[in-house]
């Protein structure tokens, strides 16, 4: 056995991910798919080391303590982005739509274990190609990951998540443009024709500058927010209700974004948001890169031989099982107009890959179709916030 450590493991991982960013803006079939770029570095690294163990009989292990705390982080940040009064601006449609994937997880939960199940597996094996890989997304299978090997002694359990989520991915981005362009076509849906689109407004904030205040007070604040995770995490532990730890981070920057610009009102120092935004994405983007290419590193993909026909099966219904609902189901529900056609293609990322496929999904419609604003106000919303919450209650209640 050949361990690497701490220092060694997360320099490493920093090399896998910019050695991913170069693929992606090299390769444009991985860009087309929206494939993350941490995903690219860790499953190279992970298929290398099994080949040295399939090889050389020999296994390498890398020192990840680091990576569950930058997994908080993450989440915090997502927490502290999260205003609330943003939902007022969704209207019924950001109450139909959360109601919906909320159900929808339940089913893509029923038919993993399921599936799972029939293959005489542990049918809470079958979580992990449910919600926990295809709604929850890379960054929640892997926090969900521990608790399935150590607790309920499923093995190979974050290999499973794993692949589930890549395939997910790919389906995601083949399935909610055509879908949505079907629905138009089929219904004769009068479209916007709005040439001024959503997806370049979303990136106006990034103009502004980082300093050197506004990263100390962005990391300051991402710090409270994981200390006072901490606090509701032991309060929902303990009401028996087992949760992964950035459920708690998530809540808590919730709740400081809701309370604190209030408290500060005369201090404005202390609370600076439009100084501050932009540290708290980047230590949050930089995180979960780093997280996820460690926690892709060490996997161990030899855990995957006799699962295969298992995947195949999975997947396969559950990317079926998804294009139903989003036409039979999610369109009708949201009105039949452009903008409910537009969040049915966001909907296929939300249910089979994540907030970057869903709006990448959004943003090849409204090209080709013109602007739909409110989609792009409620899918993020749905996405990064409400999702979050429902499936880490729904996977915990459903083990």
């Amino acid at each position: 056995m050949l361990q690497i450590d701490a220092l060694t493991t997360s320099t490493i991982a920093i090399l896998l991910l910019f050695a991913g960013k170069a693929l992606v803006g090299r390769f444009d079939l991985l860009k087309r798919y929206s494939i993350p770029e941490p995903v690219i570095g860790g499953v190279v690294c992970a298929a290398v080391v099994s080949g040295v163990y399939l090889l050389f009989d020999t296994r390498i292990e890398f020192d990840v303590g680091i990576r569950d705390t930058l997994l908080l982080y993450f989440f915090a940040a997502i927490g502290l982005n999260s205003d609330v009064r943003a939902i007022r601006s969704g209207g019924w449609a950001l109450l139909i739509l959360t109601a919906l994937a909320s159900l929808f997880i339940l089913f893509q939960n029923i038919l993993g274990m399921t599936i799972a199940g029939m293959f005489g597996l542990d049918p809470r094996a079958g979580l992990m190609v449910g919600s926990v890989s295809l709604t929850g997304g890379i960054g929640t299978t892997l926090a969900w990951a521990p608790h399935f090997v150590e607790t309920l002694g499923i093995t190979g359990a974050a290999e499973i998540g794993a692949a589930g989520n890549m395939f997910g991915l790919i389906a995601a981005c083949l399935i909610g443009g055509p879908v949505a362009g079907y629905l138009i076509r089929a219904r004769n849906i009068p479209v916007s024709g709005v040439a001024t689109l959503e997806i370049g407004m979303l990136h106006e904030p990034q103009r502004t500058l980082l300093d050197y205040y506004g990263a100390l007070l962005a990391l300051f604040w991402l710090n409270v927010t994981l200390l006072l995770g901490q606090s509701l995490t032991l309060a929902i532990k303990s009401s028996g209700l087992n949760l992964p730890d950035f459920v708690g981070c998530l809540l808590a920057g919730i709740a400081l974004r809701g309370v604190v610009p209030h408290l500060t009102k005369r201090k404005r120092r202390l609370w600076d948001w439009p100084r501050m935004q932009r540290g708290v994405a980047l230590i949050s983007e930089i995180s979960l890169g780093i997280f996820i290419t460690m926690a892709l590193m060490s996997l161990q993909l030899w855990a995957l031989d006799g699962m295969v026909a298992f995947l195949a099966v999975a997947m396969g219904l559950q990317i079926v099982m998804t294009i139903v609902f989003m036409v039979f189901i999610l369109f009708p529900c949201l009105g039949r107009d452009y903008e409910a056609a537009v969040m049915s293609a966001g909907f296929g990322g939300i249910g089979l890959g994540s907030t970057a496929t869903a709006i990448a999904n959004m943003s090849a419609v409204t090209r080709q179709y013109g602007a739909a604003p409110k989609a792009f106000i409620v899918v993020p919303l749905v996405c990064g916030f409400f999702v979050d919450l429902v499936n880490a209650a729904l996977v915990g209640m459903m083990i």
